[in-house]
């Protein structure tokens, strides 16, 4: 009886908050539809609540839809669509009596806003593996030695001015300019940590630049054709490392500055070594294969770097065999038209461009060179090749890539042709900040790095903090609006497809750890110093954010070290070693607990997101599918929140009960279950202070 009153009362008006549809398989059948193919669209409305639904396609085709069945709470439209080659967009329209609204992919709204119409890709697929995938990334240098006969020397080579590092402290922040110290890791540490990559959950691992390059970062690529072998294989190891005279002058077989030591040019030019990194990483790849993981490499085809084969400011490839004269020694070089010169200025050769003007990143000249186009695009396919096999590709600055926007399309739509032909499965994955609309058409990138409908909106939430730890907004700690709005914009700018693959990081490479972060504070290494990275820091405001990652749409990522507690200001601090034999054990488990249930829930990977309620730092979310139905809720506050959730709108009726799977506060985690009964269509949850919840209907626990 109860029951019946409660869904009658549901229906007794127009109710807007029953109204759903979106890109998942429940919505859209196919989910990935084909070119030419019909696409079946579904659309929830309250059962007997409304009147007429309109599906609007391309602006001026008008579909009535059919109501086709119905459950306890909701009636289904719906409606077939023929494709053709071409990308459609759609909104739907409702008319209760005198009442017409608009749901679009931000929901119920008053009137047309095209911004926000619904689209379909025809034959847009991205990879199924990575939809939901947990991705770890690792910067090798720092995250475990395993062959100390690779290691870099000290003053082995010349870099920016002065001689590189041998880091032989692991724990030793790193340096202010802290690009030629070298801690020693490398892609043999790697593989004697797959067990541990394995046993956490790892899906795929993504790799920073590992070709060869004088940095430890690799984002200046000096050959693109091989893994460095100060990262993979040192097998002929001859001639001398720099030495200093008696003015602290660095020296190489008795000139200064510009020619490099004989070990440094023999270790990366002699080609026993560079085929032998070869054999050992495409060795590595199939391991990992073996283990059920993936391999993402790096791609920076934006730019290159000084010590580059085809400019060769440096003369390191001058005298070695094998090797053409780099664009920097001859103006004859084959590979002159690879970068722009200014023929107007003496010395001519001086003067290229560098990507932001540095002359240690020349970039790299696409538009005047169908040689390097080539060359590019093989190697794209390359590493995806047999025997090296790699998963994908993350592509640096891929928006800064070219002269101009419409030759930038031009390169990605070649370059995605070229991956997906020799790797159907492998992902086009780009760091990107603001609209990626553009690329994500289906014939460019799969995906993005997600910074404005993740990262961002949570750490200005949970922490109040920039993702650089550069500015600190009152206004926008605990902002559920501002969150909830934020994330309901930005994920309109993905196709579902494309937002199921995104890479959802806390922090990265190239932003202060997300820990760090926690303890609300400004600050870089240069002004308070690396130290203060790891003072008033909060755990288990840290988990809040990872219990959000793990239970998000899209591929958790983890960045190094983040699971075992690291710290860090951002770059360079944000790149200290992987904490071996110091880590946070506890915070390990909790990421293999979280990931085990990310894991055991399709819902997670593809099922649907709702927003169930915002208050100041207070937020609830339910994903569903046909399957599941899970409510995660986030108190980031330190007092005890109540709050009734209204569970209804994900289908869960008055019978159900629903069992809390985690519980995350400030004395720690459990899995210890809770039941929550469903009365008139709403679960009440308390939430303990700084707590995360992730809660599910018992009917499909199994």
């Amino acid at each position: 009886m109860k029951t019946q009153l409660f869904i009658d009362n549901l229906t007794t008006i127009f109710n807007p908050q029953a109204l759903f549809s979106d890109g998942t398989a429940q919505y859209r059948i196919p989910p990935e539809p084909k070119a030419n193919e019909s696409v079946k669209l579904r659309f929830r409305t309250g059962r007997e609540n409304i009147d007429r639904v309109v599906l609007v396609v391309c602006t001026d085709t008008r579909i009535e839809m059919k109501k086709v069945y119905n459950d306890r709470l909701f009636d289904y439209y719906e409606s077939m669509v023929e494709l053709s080659d071409k990308m459609i967009d759609y909104y739907f329209e409702v008319t209760s009596g005198t009442v017409t609204v608009y749901y679009n992919s931000v929901g119920v709204c008053s009137g047309v806003e095209p911004y926000y119409n619904f689209t379909i890709t025809p034959s847009f697929h991205t990879p199924d593996w990575a939809k939901g995938a947990i991705f770890y990334q690792i910067y090798v240098d720092r995250f475990y030695n395993g062959d100390r006969s690779n290691d870099v020397e000290k003053d082995e080579y010349v870099y920016i001015g002065e001689g590189t590092d041998k880091v032989t402290d692991w724990f030793k922040y790193p340096a202010a300019m802290g690009v030629r110290e070298f801690y020693g890791g490398d892609i043999a540490g790697v593989w004697q940590k797959l067990d541990y990559l394995q046993e956490l959950g790892v899906d795929a691992i993504y790799f920073n630049p590992i070709f060869v390059s004088p940095s430890n970062h690799k984002y200046d690529i000096q050959d693109y054709d091989y893994i460095d072998p100060h990262f993979g294989k040192i097998v002929k190891d001859e001639g001398e490392v720099l030495h200093r005279d008696e003015n602290g002058n660095l020296m190489c077989d008795g000139t200064y500055p510009n020619k490099y030591a004989t070990k440094y040019v023999c270790r990366v030019t002699d080609k026993e070594n560079l085929e032998a990194s070869n054999r050992f990483f495409a060795e590595f790849v199939e391991e990992v294969h073996k283990r059920g993981m993936k391999v993402i490499l790096d791609g920076v085809f934006n730019h290159c770097g000084s010590f580059n084969k085809w400019l060769d400011r440096e003369c390191i490839y001058e005298d070695a065999e094998g090797y053409e004269k780099g664009a920097y020694i001859s103006a004859d070089s084959p590979y002159r038209t690879f970068f722009r010169f200014n023929e107007d200025m003496w010395p001519y050769n001086y003067h290229y461009d560098g990507w932001w003007g540095h002359d240690t990143l020349p970039k790299l000249n696409y538009e005047d060179s169908p040689l390097l186009f080539d060359y590019i695009m093989h190697i794209a396919r390359k590493w995806v090749s047999p025997p090296y096999n790699v998963d994908g590709w993350r592509l640096d600055v891929a928006a800064d890539l070219g002269q101009s926007q419409e030759y930038n399309h031009y390169f990605w739509k070649e370059f995605r042709r070229n991956v997906k032909e020799a790797n159907p499965e492998a992902i086009v994955l780009a760091e990107h900040y603001g609209d990626p609309t553009s690329w994500l058409q289906g014939d460019q990138w799969d995906t993005v790095m997600n910074y404005d409908a993740f990262m961002e909106p949570i750490t200005w939430f949970l922490t109040g903090v920039e993702k650089h730890s550069d500015e600190y907004r009152e206004d926008l700690l605990g902002n559920a609006d501002a969150f909830f709005g934020s994330m309901r914009n930005y994920m309109t700018r993905f196709n579902t497809q494309s937002l199921q693959v995104a890479m959802n990081e806390l922090s990265n490479h190239d932003h202060s750890r997300f820990m760090t972060r926690t303890n609300h504070k400004v600050g870089r290494t240069a002004s308070v110093g690396p130290q203060a990275a790891d003072e008033g820091i909060d755990k288990a405001l840290f988990r809040l954010g990872v219990m959000i990652q793990m239970t998000w749409p899209g591929a958790p990522t983890i960045y190094y070290g983040d699971e075992a507690g690291l710290c860090g200001w951002t770059d360079p601090d944000n790149r200290r070693t992987y904490p071996w034999g110091r880590e946070d054990n506890e915070l390990i488990e909790f990421h293999r607990q979280l990931i085990r249930i990310h894991k055991d829930y399709q819902v997670f990977k593809t099922g649907s997101i709702m927003f169930l309620k915002g208050q100041y730092k207070l937020i609830g979310y339910g994903r569903f599918d046909e399957n599941d139905k899970i409510v995660v809720m986030i108190n980031s506050s330190d007092e005890v929140r109540e709050a009734d959730i209204p569970v209804w709108r994900m289908g869960i009726i008055q019978e159900t009960r629903m069992a809390r799977l985690m519980l995350s506060d400030r004395e720690g985690y459990s899995d210890e279950a809770k039941v929550y009964p469903v009365v008139n269509g709403l679960i009440h949850v308390e939430c303990p202070p700084m707590s995360g919840m992730i809660i599910k209907d018992i009917e499909s626990m199994g």
